[in-house]
C-alpha cells in the first residue's frame, strides 16, 4: 500500500495490518500505547465505523525487564523455541536484533484480519520487508525522532543501557533511518500527542501529508543519517 491508497480501501469484511517500525529510543512503543488507549475512546463513540484495534505479541528470545509481562509485552521463549517456530513456518516475519532473535505469530495475525478487525505490528524494518513480501496490502509506518541529540537523550533517560550499550544503539538507529523510505509514511516524533494524532489519522486514511516519499523530509534524514 502506498499513501496516496487508504486503508478504507481494503474490502470491508477484513481488517488492516499496519506496521510500524522505528529506531531504538523513538517512543514507538508509548506511541502505540497511546494510539490503541485513544482508538478505543473514538471507537466507543462510533462503533459502527471503527474496527478493533490489537497489537500483536512479538515472540523474544530477549530476557525479560523488570517492567514487562509475559504474554502481554511480549512472548518470552528460549532459542530453540525460537528455532522451532521457525521450522514449522509459524512466524510471519522474524529478525536477529541485538543479538536477540523477535517475531510475530502469523495465525493470530491472520485470524484477526478475517475477523475485520486492524492489527498493529511493532516490528524493524527487516521484519518490515518480510511482512511486505507476505502481505503487501499492508500499511506500513516509520518513526523518526526529531534529532540525534533527542534520540541519545531518550535512551539515557530509559536508563537500562550502559553507555557502550547506547553507543551501539545510536550506531544502529542510523542504519535503520536509512530505511524509512521503503515504508509509505513517516512520521517524526517531535511532540508526543501530535504523534499520536498522526498515527490515528493514518489509520483514518487521511493522512497523504505525512507520506514517506514528502521532500520536507529530506533535510531532516540527512541529519539523522549523518
Amino acid at each position: 500500500m502506498r499513501a496516496a491508497d487508504t486503508p478504507q480501501a481494503t474490502s470491508a469484511a477484513r481488517g488492516q495490518l499496519f506496521v510500524i517500525a522505528a529506531p531504538s529510543g523513538a517512543g514507538k512503543t508509548s506511541l502505540v500505547k497511546a494510539l490503541v488507549a485513544q482508538w478505543d475512546l473514538m471507537r466507543r463513540e462510533d462503533p459502527a465505523h471503527r474496527p478493533q484495534l490489537h497489537v500483536s505479541v512479538s515472540y523474544t528470545t530477549r530476557g525479560r525487564r523488570t517492567t514487562e509481562e509475559a504474554g502481554k509485552d511480549y512472548c518470552f521463549v528460549s532459542l530453540e523455541e525460537f528455532r522451532e517456530l521457525i521450522a514449522r513456518n509459524a512466524l510471519l516475519e522474524h529478525a536477529r536484533v541485538f543479538d536477540n532473535y523477535y517475531g510475530t505469530a502469523r495465525a493470530p495475525v491472520e485470524e484477526q484480519l478475517v475477523r475485520g478487525q486492524h492489527v498493529i505490528l511493532e516490528i524493524d524494518w527487516q521484519g518490515a520487508q518480510q511482512v511486505r513480501r507476505s502481505l503487501p496490502g499492508c500499511c506500513t509506518i516509520f518513526i523518526l525522532p526529531p534529532s540525534k541529540s533527542a534520540l541519545e537523550k531518550r535512551l539515557r533517560r530509559r536508563a537500562t543501557d550502559s553507555d557502550e550499550v547506547i553507543a551501539r544503539r545510536l550506531m544502529d538507529a542510523v542504519s535503520d533511518m536509512s530505511h524509512s523510505h521503503e515504508f509509505d509514511y513517516v512520521l517524526v516524533n517531535d511532540t508526543f500527542d501530535h504523534a499520536v494524532d498522526d498515527l490515528v489519522r493514518i489509520i483514518d486514511g487521511k493522512a497523504a501529508d505525512l507520506a514517506a516519499s514528502r521532500p520536507a523530509l529530506q533535510l531532516l534524514l540527512n541529519e539523522l543519517t549523518a
